[in-house]
């Protein structure tokens, strides 16, 4: 079998040397991939974003699967040409992949499925959103509505650092056309942690968790980044959490996703909260976490290629 992984990241690297083992019969290529996935697989000089090549690449050469391992791949429609052409891919479509490129749809998805998250509010207008941070609550949670690469959440602790983090997305356009529109939320306290399962766009696999260091600095002090390390289990992960999440979070997405028409297919990632009220969902992402594959994946100890053929067939339970 030949499979094809999309990326360039320490993510990928885990994905193909995952891969690797278990099949040594198998082929894997890596687009563009990195010195990492060189020692285990042939390396392809195709980027991320160039998807009439990757398609044309992964046609000549006769690939059987293909795993998209980055966002920005997925937001391109990447799935949705793939499967247009008969091609077997990994990962959502783009209109479902809107739970992570659109942080307006999740959070409206999420409220229509009754999952719990934190109170927020979506803003076009530079004007409407200050006039409404004038009566909340600090610190404060602003979030990019699009893609900015684990950079477009502030958590502003005072009104003069919230206001400064809504001019630099929607008047400076720092991030681009990601920041034009905004969503405000209220601040969660508790602990984070990255949930991640399997599921064909019904079926929902267990979960596994991971934790990572998401701000940059000595003791927490700088900026969010996309993150900076990982370990897991976690040391509070348990049968009865991962139960409560999978009922109350997983499963209503997945079905939410499947109601509204957008059959979500691949690997689901929970950006989660502990709080004193339960878990609640900062995010969602729709794929793999880098960070978090480097950990998660040496703990599998089922063929990764076999789970991925099933979730793409929908198979998932088998």
């Amino acid at each position: 079998m030949k499979v094809l992984v999309i990326g360039s990241g320490a993510r990928e690297h885990a994905l193909v040397w995952k891969l690797s083992q278990g099949f040594p019969d198998t082929e894997i290529f890596a687009a563009p991939g990195n010195p990492g996935t060189a020692l285990l697989a042939r390396n392809l000089p195709v980027n991320v974003d160039d998807m009439d090549l990757l398609l044309e690449t992964a046609k000549g050469i006769g690939i059987d699967v293909t795993i998209v391992g980055p966002e920005a791949s997925l937001a391109l429609g990447i799935v949705d040409l793939f499967r247009s052409e008969g091609q077997a891919i990994f990962g959502p479509t783009r209109g479902a992949a809107r739970i992570e490129t659109s942080k307006s749809f999740a959070k409206q998805l999420m409220s229509d499925a009754g999952v719990p998250t934190a109170e927020f509010a979506v803003f076009d207008s530079f004007a409407e959103a200050t006039a409404y941070i004038d009566g909340q609550d600090m610190p404060i949670v602003i979030k990019a509505d699009g893609l900015a690469a684990g950079k477009g959440v502030v958590v502003a602790q005072d009104y003069q650092e919230a206001i400064e983090a809504l001019e630099s997305m929607m008047v400076s356009k720092t991030l681009g056309s990601s920041g034009e529109r905004v969503v405000i939320e209220e601040c969660l306290v508790g602990k984070e942690v990255s949930v991640f399962c399997f599921t064909d766009g019904r079926n929902v696999s267990s979960l596994v968790a991971a934790c990572d260091y998401k701000r940059a600095s000595d003791g927490d002090t700088g900026p969010n980044t996309g993150g900076l390390g990982a370990y897991s289990p976690p040391w509070f992960w348990d049968n009865d959490l991962e139960r409560e999440i999978l009922e109350k979070i997983m499963i209503p997405t997945i079905l939410e996703m499947e109601r509204t028409g957008n059959i979500y297919t691949g690997i689901l990632y929970g950006g989660l909260i502990i709080t004193d009220q339960g878990p609640k969902v900062i995010e969602f992402n729709a794929r793999f976490g880098d960070p978090e594959a480097q950990v998660i994946l040496p703990r599998l100890e089922s063929s990764l290629l076999d789970i991925i053929l099933a979730t793409i067939s929908g198979k998932l339970l088998e």
